[in-house]
């Protein structure tokens, strides 16, 4: 069985931090949307990067492809396409932005938990090393939590740390 790849967009595939910029960051086009909840004003604009689509096409034959982001299934249809990806599975958060054990992120036990002991590789802005150690305490199998900085997104070192980590994961896991 593959490693999960759980993939936040904002901040790893929308950097939303460089909105404040005049111009989008080399790669990115900006995108103007309206997904559920986003009702009054203008829409929301998102960076993202066409190429990051092949990317994680690439890393699909190591992993398993999931939406770990508060887009939940609308991900599939405002981000995904302009990506050309598939339609993902999504991690249905029971709770968004609640409290958190231990000072942790609100996603990370929910994270864990969706795993279900299996190896996973999770990209998010939000991570910090209370979340390194909650999950290595709590998880059983290989953990890879990747830090993305919101104000670049995912970039080439971010891939290849991904594959990497994938094939020493290898095929099988808990």
């Amino acid at each position: 069985m593959k490693p999960l790849l759980l993939i936040d967009i904002d901040g790893p595939l929308n950097p939303y931090a460089a909105l404040s910029r005049r111009k989008a960051p080399d790669g990115y086009r900006r995108h103007r949307m309206r997904p559920t909840g986003w009702t009054d004003g203008p829409p929301l604009p998102v960076l993202l990067n066409p190429g990051h689509g092949d990317e994680l096409l690439n890393l699909a034959g190591r992993y398993e492809l999931i939406w770990a982001t508060t887009w939940k299934d609308e991900a599939n249809e405002w981000i995904g396409p302009h990506l050309g990806l598939p339609a993902l599975p999504y991690i249905d958060w029971p709770e968004m932005h609640g409290s958190a054990p231990d000072g942790t992120y609100w996603k990370t036990r929910y994270v864990v938990e969706y795993a279900a002991g299996r190896p996973f590789a999770w990209v998010d802005d939000e991570i910090t090393g209370r979340d390194r150690e909650w999950v290595a305490a709590h998880h059983p199998g290989r953990a890879l939590l990747r830090q993305i900085d919101p104000r670049i997104g995912l970039e080439r070192g971010d891939f290849d740390a991904l594959a990497g980590w994938a094939a020493g994961a290898g095929a099988t896991g808990p």
